[in-house]
């Protein structure tokens, strides 16, 4: 190794995080695809509660309970990723970038020699 770096941890994850943030929307969709799994799981845990009452089976009232708290915080996630896509989108919007950007033109050459 050429020696250590002097830059710190903290500013290095400070920077890590705003090139994640300031360049793209996916933490924001990650936040409500994983709202829409924990939604999913535990509805799916409801209804396996209801199931096994339905049979017979004596259900633990914790095992409700925290399916249903786990429903409700998806869903709180899944309403924070749609207000966070608002966000985002007003986000973009008012950084002003162009929607691609060319870095380097290859035909030039032709264009030069047959068109002019």
């Amino acid at each position: 190794l050429a020696g250590e770096s002097h830059y710190p941890l903290r500013k290095m994850l400070a920077l890590a995080f705003d090139g994640i943030t300031s360049l793209s929307n996916k933490p924001i969709r990650l936040i409500t695809g994983a709202g829409i799994v924990v939604s999913l799981i535990s509805f799916i845990g409801v209804i396996w509660a209801i199931v096994q009452a339905a049979m017979g089976s004596v259900v633990a009232g914790w095992a409700s309970t925290i399916c249903i708290v786990c429903f409700v915080g998806g869903v709180q996630l899944v309403c924070l990723g749609v207000i966070g896509e608002y966000i985002g989108k007003i986000y973009m919007e008012t950084k002003a970038r162009p929607r691609y950007i060319i870095s380097e033109r290859t035909w030039a050459p032709y264009e030069r020699k047959y068109h002019g």
